[in-house]
């Protein structure tokens, strides 16, 4: 069974930088990894994905330039690196993991974490 489980998140002001980890069993390192996030209100949105091969990115245009996402096969963790944060990028942070081939489509993901609060204040 593919558990999913991410840390890091917290409450920091605007321009600071944190540090997400997606820790993951259960094979589901062979997955490509995502990070979701859900504001208050909002439909859950893409913000970055990681191949399981050959490492290729992708970002939401709100962090390009901003976030970097990374993988960590010998200790399977995905990270999320966000830095200059603003407030509209506080929200439940997801990590997620598909099997199949790309897509950044929310219903298209095979297993879900069970999220971690970010907070950025003005």
């Amino acid at each position: 069974q593919v558990q999913l489980v991410e840390s890091g998140g917290g409450l920091v002001q605007a321009g600071d930088s944190l540090r997400l980890s997606c820790a993951a069993s259960g094979g589901a390192f062979s997955y490509s990894m995502y990070w979701f996030r859900q504001a208050p209100g909002k439909e859950r949105e893409f913000v970055a994905v990681i191949s399981r091969s050959l490492g290729i990115t992708d970002y939401a245009d709100s962090v390009k330039g901003r976030f970097t996402i990374s993988r960590d096969g010998a200790k399977n963790t995905a990270y999320l690196q966000m830095n200059s944060l603003k407030p509209e990028d506080s929200a439940v942070y997801y990590c997620a993991a598909r099997l199949g081939g790309w897509s950044t489509t929310k219903d298209d993901m095979d297993y879900w974490g069970k999220g971690t609060l970010v907070t950025v204040s003005s």
